[in-house]
């Protein structure tokens, strides 16, 4: 520990509180603290130069369940649960814009559509016959019919005739939305300490004290806000799941305009300009992807691109520009995890890939902890 005093008396003293993790829902976190505690010093400890996990590594949706993923999770939730999910992810959206505004995250509502494989006629079928139960289902969180079915617009190969869009749906950029969060909180005063990997914390009852690979320091509370990476420190229900992502080169006269989800929301797709940004396949080997590690596989780049080729971009010649991961929380329920774990330790994990959609609301209701 070769810190200064100087060092050591600005940042690392009299801490009140200490996030892990600069994600959208430590930032937010965060910023609710300075507002509701506005004399209070409050610490970000990143292990990243950057972000870690998914909050810049994501598609940029802001989405809130396709209509098969409603369904599924009607077979492993009440009516009720479903309802207050979906309505988490509505209210998270309309906080993240009120928040940051459109502009700054360059939010774009082009709606949403799941596009069905031809092989998937038994699934289409089903979703069709019960979009009006759906809508109903769900008028309550959006005042209107969401859920409708439209023709196959976009010429993808090997498709069913007509996709079922979600007429709210959006898209933003995920860069300049953290960008933006993070200028926010820098400007309440809140400190950010990027490169500092957290390895364990005690909880001593009057304090706790955080043991980083850097140094050692005493906080009055504690918030872990690293999702993904969230089981190295809670015995929770919460596992690792990699995203792997690709975008195209740019494509000249792309008419491709939307937030898509493919095979049950495994796949999803959107325009970013004249590109086209790819991700998912999770399923194709669910073993592999619980894993804390970035990087890609073949088998999902392959399958990436064979679906690009094949269904996305039939007879449209295209290059891959840049390939990713980031890393998500899950579990068995979709319900984050937000609570108290001791007087002076709490966590606001398991987004379940809704980072964007929930992210502003977990990090405000992990404030209101404390």
């Amino acid at each position: 520990m070769n810190l200064s005093y100087w060092e050591y008396n600005t940042w690392l003293s009299n801490v009140d509180f200490t996030i892990i993790g600069s994600g959208i829902v430590g930032l937010s976190c965060a910023l609710y603290l300075s507002h509701k505690h506005p004399k209070a010093k409050i610490l970000i400890l990143e292990k990243g130069n950057l972000p870690q996990g998914a909050s810049t590594k994501n598609a940029g949706f802001a989405c809130f369940g396709s209509i098969s993923e409603v369904l599924s999770d009607l077979k492993q939730h009440s009516e009720e649960e479903v309802i207050q999910l979906v309505q988490k992810r509505w209210e998270g959206i309309q906080l993240l814009r009120k928040t940051l505004g459109d502009k700054a995250i360059d939010f774009q509502q082009h709606g949403g559509y799941e596009v069905f494989l031809q092989e998937q006629g038994a699934l289409y079928e089903n979703c069709l016959q019960q979009i009006d139960e759906v809508n109903t289902l769900l008028t309550p969180v959006f005042r209107q019919e969401v859920f409708k079915e439209c023709p196959n617009s976009f010429g993808f190969n090997g498709v069913a005739n007509h996709y079922i869009s979600h007429v709210l749906e959006g898209q933003l950029h995920p860069g300049k939305m953290m960008q933006t969060l993070i200028e926010k909180v820098q400007q309440s005063g809140v400190l950010i300490l990027n490169s500092s990997t957290v390895t364990e914390y005690v909880d001593h009852g009057d304090q706790v004290v955080v043991q980083t690979d850097q140094f050692e320091f005493k906080t009055n509370k504690l918030l872990v806000a690293t999702n993904g990476f969230a089981s190295q420190f809670l015995e929770e229900d919460i596992q690792p799941a990699r995203a792997q992502v690709l975008i195209t080169s740019p494509i000249a006269g792309l008419h491709l305009k939307g937030a898509f989800h493919l095979d049950e929301g495994y796949y999803y797709f959107r325009n970013i300009g004249n590109q086209v940004l790819f991700g998912g396949g999770r399923n194709l080997d669910f073993k592999a992807e619980e894993t804390m590690v970035f990087g890609q596989t073949s088998l999902v780049q392959n399958r990436l691109e064979t679906l690009l080729s094949e269904v996305i971009l039939p007879n449209t010649p295209f290059q891959i520009d840049r390939r990713w991961s980031g890393i998500m929380g899950v579990g068995a329920q979709k319900k984050p995890i937000i609570k108290q774990l001791s007087n002076n330790v709490g966590c606001g994990v398991r987004l379940g890939g809704m980072g964007i959609a929930i992210g502003s609301l977990v990090g405000k209701e992990l404030a209101d902890i404390f």
